[in-house]
């Protein structure tokens, strides 16, 4: 299909910077591509008949990491 309608995954190399190009960078596009990978991740990992735990933990782990990032700095102190 046309460039603007593929994936990220499904986009070539070379052809990044006319994909990104083709993209909604205002805050109601960046909202809504938000709120697609949220829902595609929500559908993916928690939201299965036979989930485990992977889908909340990889979200705790990310948590935990962006939190020991952001508090770097006073930990080192």
């Amino acid at each position: 299909g046309p460039l603007s309608e593929r994936r990220l995954l499904d986009v070539r190399l070379g052809e990044l910077p006319a994909w990104l190009a083709t993209c909604d960078l205002s805050p109601q596009g960046l909202l809504g591509g938000m709120q697609k990978a949220w829902s595609s991740y929500y559908d993916k990992y928690i939201n299965v008949k036979r989930g485990g735990p992977a889908g909340i933990s990889m979200l705790l782990a990310g948590y935990c990491l962006l939190s020991y990032g952001w508090n770097y700095q006073h930990i080192s102190k």
